[in-house]
C-alpha cells in the first residue's frame, strides 16, 4: 500500500560506478528496520546524473535484492514527454509498483501544460503513478486544483508527492482529491503536519539514516497516536533541519559513509560538505547516537 515511511535511497558510488555491494547492504539496512517502502531513482539517488544503463542496471539488480519485500516506486519523470514515457515503461517491466513523475522541470509550463503531460503518461502507460511536485528544484508549481483535476481524470493517478512546503496546498488536496487519492510528504520537516490532516506517508530522505525511527514516526501517525507522533517529530527535527545543511542528497551520503555504510563518493556536479558543515553533521549524529 501507498502508506508510511517510503526511504528515497540514495545510490552508492565506488571508482565511478555504482557500488553493488553498498547498494544491497543500503536494502537490507532498510527493509530490517522496518521501512514501508522504497523509492528508486529518485532525487536522492542522483538519478540527474547516471546514464540510461546505469538507471537500467540498478533497477534490475534492486528489484532482484528486494524480491517482493516492499513495494517500490520508481522515479520515470523528466521534462521530455518521449523520455518519461519510455522509462516509465520500462519501469512498469522491470516490476515497479509505482512510477513517480515530477513536474516538467526548466520549461516552467502553465497548469495546463502540466495537465496535458500527465494525462498524456498516464492514458499511454499501465501503471500507478505517483505526481512529484517540488517547485524548489523544478521552478513550477502545481496547484491544488490541477492535482485534484488529474486525479479525478484518471484511475491510475494515485498519489501525489508534495514537497511544495505549502500546507494549505496540501490541505486542499488532501479535502477534494477523490477517495483513494493518496498525498505523501516530500518534506521531512512537515511529517507530522501533513500526516495530521490526512496525509499517508512520507517519501523521506532521513529514513535513509533512521530507518526504524522514521517507519515508527509513520506508524504511529496512521494510528493516530499523535502524542507519540509528536515526540517522535520532535525527536527527528534536528536531523531533518542537518541532512538539508547542503544540497540533498550530500549531507545524507556523508551521514551514511560516517555510518560505515558507503563510500563517499558522489556524481559531478554534487561534492562533498563543506569541512565546517561535517563537523555540524558529525556532531548532530554523535547526539543521536547513530555514530560514535
Amino acid at each position: 500500500m501507498l502508506q508510511g515511511s517510503f526511504v528515497a535511497l540514495v545510490t552508492p558510488f565506488k571508482n565511478g560506478g555504482i557500488d553493488w555491494t553498498a547498494l544491497e547492504a543500503l536494502i537490507e539496512f532498510q527493509i530490517n528496520n522496518g521501512t514501508h517502502g522504497l523509492v528508486l531513482l529518485g532525487t536522492t539517488g542522483e538519478t540527474a546524473g547516471l546514464a540510461s544503463d546505469e538507471k537500467d542496471a540498478l533497477l534490475r539488480f534492486a528489484f532482484k535484492k528486494i524480491a517482493g519485500r516492499l513495494p517500490v516506486i520508481v522515479g520515470t519523470g523528466t521534462n521530455n514527454l518521449h523520455h518519461t514515457l519510455a522509462s516509465t515503461q520500462r519501469a512498469k517491466e522491470l516490476g515497479a509498483d509505482y512510477a513517480l513523475v515530477l513536474t516538467p522541470y526548466y520549461i516552467k509550463p502553465t497548469q495546463q501544460g502540466m495537465f496535458e503531460f500527465f494525462s498524456a503518461v498516464a492514458s499511454k502507460v499501465d501503471i500507478p503513478i505517483v505526481m512529484y511536485n517540488i517547485p524548489g528544484r523544478a521552478s513550477v508549481n502545481m496547484t491544488a486544483a490541477t492535482t485534484v483535476k488529474l486525479a479525478k481524470a484518471h484511475k491510475n493517478i494515485v498519489g501525489i508527492k508534495e514537497a511544495s512546503t505549502n500546507l494549505i496546498q496540501a490541505t486542499q488536496i488532501i479535502r477534494d482529491a477523490p477517495e483513494g487519492f493518496t498525498l505523501m510528504s516530500g518534506e521531512d520537516g512537515l511529517n507530522l503536519p501533513l500526516m495530521s490532516v490526512g496525509a499517508k506517508g512520507t517519501i523521506s530522505v532521513t529514513a535513509n539514516i533512521v530507518p526504524k525511527l522514521m517507519s515508527e514516526h509513520m506508524e504511529s501517525c496512521l494510528k493516530g497516536d499523535y502524542d507519540t507522533a509528536r515526540q517522535q517529530h520532535l525527536t527527528l527535527a534536528k536531523l531533518n533541519e542537518t541532512l538539508f545543511i547542503e544540497t540533498s542528497p550530500i549531507p545524507a551520503k556523508e551521514a551514511l559513509h560516517m555510518m560505515g555504510l558507503i563510500g563517499l563518493e558522489f556524481r559531478n556536479p554534487m561534492c562533498p560538505l563543506q569541512d565546517a558543515n561535517r563537523e555540524i553533521l558529525r556532531a548532530c549524529l554523535k547526539e543521536y547516537k547513530i555514530i560514535n
